[in-house]
């Protein structure tokens, strides 16, 4: 089962996606918002081995694109029969609504993500 933490946004004009992580088998995962402009919100997700709980299936309303930074992990969507492994490197484009979940994120080194959602729009 996977626990968040959510950190305050902070007015941050600069940073590293890779700067205080936590230390493998960390407890909760970590959610950083970085900007929140007009209809854009841009996080940094650590992940340290959590996973979505069974039966649980993220279904959002708006569009989101992830950009694996760091480690690894593995998205299945409930439309495709295989989960999709990710490397650093590899995004993904998550349309409105299309039911996914987290199956596996590598604990060491951390699995960052950086993750932006896309509000009022009509994209997907």
């Amino acid at each position: 089962m996977s626990t968040h933490i959510k950190f305050e946004p902070q007015a941050r004009f600069s940073g590293n996606l890779l700067a205080d992580l936590p230390l493998a088998g960390h407890s909760e995962e970590g959610f950083e918002t970085i900007l929140i402009q007009e209809g854009v919100r841009i996080e940094r997700i650590i992940s340290t081995g959590q996973v979505s709980y069974d039966g649980f299936w993220y279904d959002q309303p708006w569009p989101e694109w992830v950009l694996l930074v760091q480690g690894s992990a593995k998205i299945k969507f409930d439309d495709e029969a295989n989960a999709r492994a990710l490397s650093p490197g590899d995004y993904l484009y998550i349309a409105p609504h299309h039911r996914h979940r987290v199956e596996f994120t590598q604990d060491s080194p951390a699995t960052v993500w950086l993750a932006i959602h896309i509000t009022g729009t009509t994209l997907g």
